[in-house]
């Protein structure tokens, strides 16, 4: 009964989802079908799929699905690396097919897949709430025997497997990315303006101020996705008030109407007025790519985003890749948090499996070949930092480097408020953010309503 109520709850949030996502003209991709029909990249067909049991495969079912969001390179061809390796070179009897969905539609079609019997039999994730609905609802296997009998524990880093952990076991295993978000910026516009790397807010502010003097956008924002501004608010909230903050609001001890949510939003108001955001911010797409568009024109001088972008900007020029710079985001003044705290992801893309048997130790097999030398090493001249082991010797690039030398620093990274909270939460939060953004409501009232759909979250559990 659990485990139905569960995605009952999970469906009704998809269904409201899509239709908002409907009226605002979102649309989806995926990706094209292999020729000939081979294992590989396929269309996604809803309906024609047999629904992933729980039972072992039949020797007729010899094929694993694997969702996941990489419909674009570099990621799309990491993402493809462990499957092209399995299915040349893997002696189980199965092939693993790709489908590619476009990343703001991901996870409502997963749910839809789940409650409707087509759930597939690998899928990725990026854990959190999510990934708990999922387990609770019976659509993700513990790996805790397939992972201890593997290399996998002397590859991975202890942070993503924890990551990967609920209730002592493992249910999903890191693949692509250490990504913390900080911010990249324009090294020649800071040395033309002379520009130091601001180390608290204050002095970030006074960077905005001059850039915007100078007729320079601060920073390169697309916000129609609503996730990407809702950065600024999880590093502003952390800097202001710690973890403790939001982990106890989370959990019902506190609340999401403490100060420093106030004040978070309070100065995204402020900065939105003082223009260091582009106009019309959340009219802008990024999956559009506006934001890139801004930085690479370089009407825009900054960019707050996870450190896994760097793989972009070196994929799509590696002169511009260049002239960037990261540094983490700046300190709050007067206020006794740790500087050292940092928002992000310990793996990016986590996968879990909906399949047992002998299906499951094939599906298990493929996903290996994500961390091997030579998969960390693909993932590394893709400009990705894979979650294993002394993966800083791999590492060359300078900016690479910083960023690595930075998360090794963290006594903590907090993921993603959108991907921890359990997603009813979370579609409050990206909602009232926007708006936050946009004028149209007061970071007050964001509060109020993020702590009242907690409430009534933790009220039904």
């Amino acid at each position: 009964m659990k485990a139905k109520k569960v995605l009952s709850v999970l469906l009704a949030v998809t269904l409201t989802v899509m239709l908002a996502a409907c009226g605002s003209g979102q649309s989806q991709e995926v990706a094209p079908k292999a020729e000939g029909g081979a294992a590989g990249s396929q269309e996604e067909q809803p309906g024609e799929k047999k629904p992933a049991g729980q039972e072992n495969a039949s020797d007729e079912d010899k094929v694993i699905t694997f969702w996941n969001i990489t419909t674009g390179d570099p990621d799309k061809a990491i993402m493809n690396y462990a499957v092209d390796q399995f299915n040349q070179n893997s002696s189980s009897g199965y092939q693993t097919e790709v489908v590619a969905v476009q990343n703001d539609n991901y996870k409502e079609k997963l749910i839809i897949a789940m409650s409707s019997g087509e759930c597939p039999d690998m899928y990725t994730s990026w854990t959190g709430g999510p990934m708990i609905e999922y387990i609770e609802s019976g659509f993700a296997q513990p790996l805790d025997d397939l992972f201890y009998k593997s290399d996998l524990p002397n590859r991975l880093t202890e942070g993503s497997i924890a990551q990967g952990t609920y209730n002592g076991h493992i249910y999903a295993i890191p693949v692509n990315n250490v990504s913390v978000t900080g911010i990249f910026y324009n090294k020649e516009i800071f040395d033309k303006y002379n520009l130091q790397v601001p180390e608290t807010i204050g002095q970030l502010e006074s960077v905005c101020d001059t850039l915007l003097g100078n007729g320079i956008t601060p920073f390169a924002l697309a916000n129609q996705e609503k996730w990407t501004g809702s950065q600024y608010f999880m590093y502003l909230a952390t800097r202001y008030g710690g973890l403790d903050a939001f982990t106890s609001a989370a959990d019902g001890t506190g609340s999401f109407e403490d100060e420093c949510f106030i004040k978070a939003g309070e100065t995204i108001k402020n900065w939105v007025k003082k223009g260091y955001f582009p106009e019309g911010v959340n009219s802008l797409s990024w999956n559009d790519g506006m934001a890139k568009q801004l930085f690479y024109q370089e009407n825009a001088a900054m960019m707050l985003t996870g450190s896994g972008m760097s793989s972009v900007f070196m994929n799509d020029s590696e002169e511009f890749f260049n002239k960037l710079g990261w540094f983490p985001f700046p300190v709050a003044e007067g206020v006794d948090t740790d500087p050292t705290l940092m928002i992000g992801t310990m793996g990016d893309q986590f996968i879990s499996f909906n399949c047992t048997g002998e299906k499951l130790e094939a599906a298990f097999e493929c996903v290996t070949n994500y961390s091997t030398p030579e998969g960390a090493q693909f993932m590394v001249d893709k400009g990705k930092i894979p979650p294993v082991k002394g993966i800083e010797e791999k590492v060359s690039n300078p900016l690479l480097k910083t960023v690595i030398e930075y998360a090794n620093k963290a006594s903590n990274v907090q993921l993603y408020y959108d991907q921890y909270l359990p997603p009813a939460v979370a579609q409050v939060h990206l909602n009232t953010m926007q708006e936050v953004f946009g004028l149209t409501m007061e970071p007050a009232e964001a509060a109020k309503q993020m702590q009242k759909a907690n409430q009534d979250y933790l009220a039904e559990k």
